[in-house]
C-alpha cells in the first residue's frame, strides 16, 4: 500500500512540474513570466530608418532650396526685367541654426556689366529684413561658381519661414549675368498663394533692399517669364 502512494505521489508532481513550466510559472513564486519580448531594434544614426537622400550637412551647408546637384538649369533676365525688382525665394528651416553666409550659385557673368547697389538679404515670415550683405556687385563679375555671400552681421535663426532676396541694379547682358537653378518653370508655385509663394518678386525701383516688404503683394509675372528657381544654400 505504501508502495502505490509513493508511486501516485511522485506521478502526481511530475505532472504539477509539467504544468507549471507549460504554464511560465517560475519556481520560486510561481510568478507569470510568459513569452519572451524580442529586443526594440536600434535606431539608424539620425534618427531616420536609412538613407533619405543627400543633406546640406553632406556638403558642409546648413540648409538649401534644393540638391545643387540637381540645379543644372540657368535662368537669365534682363536688365530691363528683374533690376530694382526685390526677388524672393522662401526657404524652411527646421533646427535653429547660426546663418552667417548666403550661397548662390553664379553660373555665367557678363565682364562688360555695369553693376551696383546689389544685394542678398533675408525677410522672416513677416516681411522684416533680419540680415543683408554689403553690395555684392564685385562678386557677381567674377568667378562663376557657387560661392557664399557674407551677410554683414550673421544672426540666429529659429525654426521657420525665411525669404532670401536678391537685389540686382546696374546693366548686363541678358544670357551674361546668369544663375543656377532648377528646371521647375512656372511650376515653382504649384499648390501655393501669397504670401507663402515660393518664387516671386516685390516692388520695383529699389536701390537697396527696404526694411520690410508685404508678402501678400508677391508677384509671379517675372517669374513666369524664366526668371525663377534659383538655388541657394545657408551656412
Amino acid at each position: 500500500m505504501r508502495t502505490r502512494t509513493t508511486t501516485a505521489t511522485t506521478g502526481l508532481v511530475a505532472a504539477l512540474a509539467t504544468m507549471l513550466l507549460l504554464g511560465g510559472c517560475t519556481a520560486a513564486g510561481g510568478t507569470r513570466s510568459g513569452p519572451a519580448t524580442p529586443p526594440a531594434s536600434a535606431p539608424a544614426p539620425g534618427g531616420g530608418t536609412g538613407f533619405d537622400g543627400p543633406r546640406p550637412q553632406d556638403q558642409n551647408l546648413l540648409a538649401w532650396t534644393g540638391d545643387p546637384n540637381d540645379a543644372g538649369h540657368v535662368t537669365a533676365q534682363s536688365a530691363a526685367g528683374v533690376a530694382g525688382r526685390v526677388t524672393l525665394v522662401r526657404i524652411v528651416l527646421r533646427e535653429q541654426i547660426t546663418w552667417s553666409n548666403i550661397w548662390l550659385g553664379l553660373a555665367g557673368i557678363d565682364p562688360n556689366a555695369q553693376l551696383a547697389n546689389c544685394y542678398l538679404g533675408v525677410y522672416d515670415a513677416n516681411g522684416a529684413l533680419v540680415a543683408t550683405t554689403e553690395d555684392i556687385s564685385p562678386q557677381l563679375m567674377t568667378d562663376a561658381i557657387a560661392k557664399p555671400f557674407a551677410l554683414a552681421k550673421p544672426f540666429t535663426a529659429a525654426p521657420g519661414t525665411y525669404f532670401i532676396a536678391l537685389l540686382l541694379n546696374g546693366n548686363w547682358a541678358t544670357n551674361g549675368l546668369t544663375l543656377k537653378a532648377t528646371g521647375a518653370g512656372i511650376s515653382v508655385n504649384a499648390g501655393l498663394a501669397p504670401p507663402q509663394l515660393r518664387y516671386s518678386t516685390v516692388l520695383t525701383g529699389q536701390t537697396s533692399l527696404p526694411r520690410t516688404v508685404n508678402l501678400a503683394e508677391q508677384s509671379t509675372s517675372t517669374i513666369n517669364t524664366g526668371w525663377a528657381s534659383q538655388w541657394y544654400a545657408i551656412s
